[in-house]
């Protein structure tokens, strides 16, 4: 009995093995978790009205303001006159936030403050398609942005929600660079639609290009599914009475404002953001307003913006894979050095389609990773259980600069009658966005002990 027993031991282990076998499928590493996975998707979702907002938008816009203005200043006129169309956009969003990212930091509270900003935008987005004249076009325009703007800031606070701080470098860069490329898919169709509708399908370009933004909206609305669905708030403050909430809401926005003062590596970060964000944002969104202004044709215009979607793919990605190396204050310094010679070359050697298409690609080397990054390192920096609130006021430092970018663009082009010389004026906000970012303390009161 005793060595039939002893043989009896060995018989276990086939059960043994088939229970190790059952665990490896749970050990098995994904590239994202289901969380992430959501998360980087709304990116692919929302990056094909970026690219609109960015490529389409300002042509049309460009076009109807020439026949709106007519004679020798059109050009200059349009331009300034979509410089001021942002500016405006951007103060609401920057009025907005931090009482809405405040109110939006309550457990429960920021998928609702998301879904309607989203459905805000989006139903903006199905108007482009009427046929609307100059003036109502960019009130039209300033309603998506206010709705895609305040959506961004919800959505970027959502990422201490769904990753780790490790892990946040990784997944911020994904998402941008996955957004770039993915966002590719319905501008392709939209421009073929641009392109060959009015020979093979009937209708002029203006019809095809306002199908154009009905399309990018379908793909947005597609892509923002999952993480309406599934995402659930980590972090928040918990809820109290409605009034009592609002009144803490403004109380409570002095108080951050008082926590950034005295953490002084967050507030030269801020202070960095606001002025290197700026010219970002400026630079992508008068870019083909600008080259149109020259006498650049719409097709190249927009296919060298095309090519510069499938250049900041991987170049973000290897800015989040360099930023968990070197550190993410060096990385985002490389960004606006390489943003002061994008400006250069766009002021002094942008004259025709060969160095638009130049232009093009540089800012894809670098703007989806000052943004990535930017947003990754703000995530680690500050308080998780008030994220929403301290990205409110990470997004209103980007509206306010998109503010005094567009403007500043707006004013010199006027000033001078030379679109060249509102895009030199980006130039100041890029060496004092240098300047703070190297005189930012490397410690700091919040998140991680020290920077690289």
């Amino acid at each position: 009995m005793a060595a039939t027993k002893g043989k009896k031991i060995p018989a276990k282990k086939p059960s043994d093995e088939k229970g190790k076998k059952k665990a490896k499928p749970q050990e098995k590493k994904h590239l994202f978790t289901k969380e992430e996975r959501d998360w980087v998707l709304y990116d692919v979702g929302i990056a094909s009205l970026s690219m609109f907002n960015t490529v389409i938008a300002p042509i049309y816009a460009n076009t109807l303001g020439e026949a709106f203005f007519g004679g020798a200043q059109a050009n200059a006129e349009s331009v300034a006159t979509w410089g001021i169309t942002q500016t405006v956009a951007s103060l609401i969003v920057a009025l907005l936030m931090p009482i809405l990212g405040s109110l939006a930091d309550y457990k429960g509270q920021k998928i609702k403050f998301f879904a309607t900003f989203t459905l805000i935008g989006l139903l903006a987005c199905f108007a482009q398609v009427l046929p609307l004249s100059f003036i109502p076009y960019l009130a039209v325009f300033v309603i998506i942005i206010v709705g895609y703007n305040s959506v961004r800031t919800f959505y970027d606070s959502m990422l201490v929600d769904v990753t780790t701080d490790e892990r946040m470098n990784t997944v911020s860069s994904m998402g941008f660079g996955i957004g770039y490329i993915a966002g590719v898919v319905p501008f392709v169709i939209c421009i073929a639609f641009i392109f060959l509708g009015p020979t093979y399908l009937g209708f002029d370009t203006e019809f095809w290009t306002r199908f154009g933004f009905v399309i990018s909206a379908l793909w947005w609305i597609c892509f923002a599914i999952p993480l309406l669905k599934n995402y659930k708030q980590k972090y928040g403050k918990k809820r109290k009475d409605v009034a009592k909430e609002i009144k803490k809401t403004f109380t409570g926005l002095k108080k951050t404002m008082q926590d950034i003062a005295k953490d002084r590596r967050l507030l030269y970060f801020m202070l960095a953001y606001f002025f290197y964000i700026d010219a970002v944002f400026t630079v992508i969104s008068m870019a083909t307003n600008y080259g149109s202004s020259l006498g650049i044709d719409n097709t190249h215009l927009i296919f060298a913006l095309l090519a510069t979607q499938f250049v900041a793919f991987p170049a973000t990605i290897l800015f989040g894979l360099l930023a968990n190396k070197f550190g993410e204050r060096k990385m985002i310094i490389v960004a606006i050095f390489g943003y002061i010679g994008i400006v250069l070359f766009g002021t002094f050697f942008l004259t025709g389609p060969i160095q638009f298409w130049i232009l093009a690609l540089l800012t894809g080397l670098f703007m989806g990773g000052a943004q990535a990054i930017s947003r990754s390192f703000f995530g680690k920096i500050i308080p998780k259980k008030r994220s929403n609130e301290y990205f409110g006021f990470y997004n209103v430092f980007g509206a306010f600069a998109r503010v005094l970018g567009t403007g500043l663009v707006a004013l010199f082009t006027l000033l001078t009658g030379r679109p060249s010389v509102g895009v030199f004026s980006i130039m100041i906000l890029l060496v004092f966005g240098l300047v703070f970012m190297l005189l930012m303390p490397r410690r700091g009161l919040e998140g991680i002990e020290e920077v690289k």
